[in-house]
């Protein structure tokens, strides 16, 4: 038996969401568009791939939490749908976070793998890079719908932004893994 929907958490007009989402969109952008310019000296004594491993930890809980909270909302479990659905954008901030931190310190890693494995890393490489950035305005839109109570329209964009959110999530795991090897200190 399916439960009441939440009740409507936010009340803003579209419009001021659709500015929001697009501003928010377009820094997170810049910021990363950035990171390729910019490096820091990291802290001393600092591991300057922590970060990474934060990273690859941070998008393994969010992978398990989608699938939580696909299970939930095909059981009509809406309480329990939005804290987990809560709990994965909450911690897809902090990657984020984390990534910037990542870069600012350690620059980037140039794949050491040679043979069938290269073109597999980049193509995975090349599509989380590129469904990551797509797809923050749809999963900030999605969530939006959510919140101000639009459950039809959430519904049925949640159906297309999931899956893109799962592999970017699930991908990254992977890209970490297959990175890490030649990462310096």
């Amino acid at each position: 038996m399916s439960e009441a929907f939440p009740a409507t958490t936010i009340s803003v007009s579209d419009k001021t969401a659709n500015i929001v989402i697009g501003l928010t969109t377009v820094v997170v952008f810049v910021a990363v568009a950035l990171l390729s310019r910019i490096q820091v000296p990291a802290p001393a004594g600092l591991d300057i791939h922590l970060f990474a491993k934060l990273n690859a930890v941070i998008n393994s809980v969010v992978s398990i939490l989608l699938v939580g909270g696909l299970l939930t909302a095909k059981s009509g479990k809406w309480q329990m749908h939005r804290r987990i659905m809560l709990a994965a954008m909450t911690l897809s901030a902090l990657f984020l976070v984390s990534y910037i931190l990542h870069h600012l310190f350690a620059g980037d890693t140039n794949f050491g793998g040679q043979g069938w494995i290269r073109p597999v890393y980049f193509v995975i490489l090349i599509t989380h890079i590129f469904l990551a950035g797509g797809s923050l305005p749809f999963i900030l839109f999605t969530a939006y719908r959510a919140l101000s109570g639009k459950y039809p329209a959430h519904a049925k964009m949640a159906k297309k932004v999931w899956p893109i959110w799962f592999y970017v999530s699930l991908s990254g795991v992977i890209v970490y893994f297959m990175i890490s090897p030649y990462y310096q200190s």
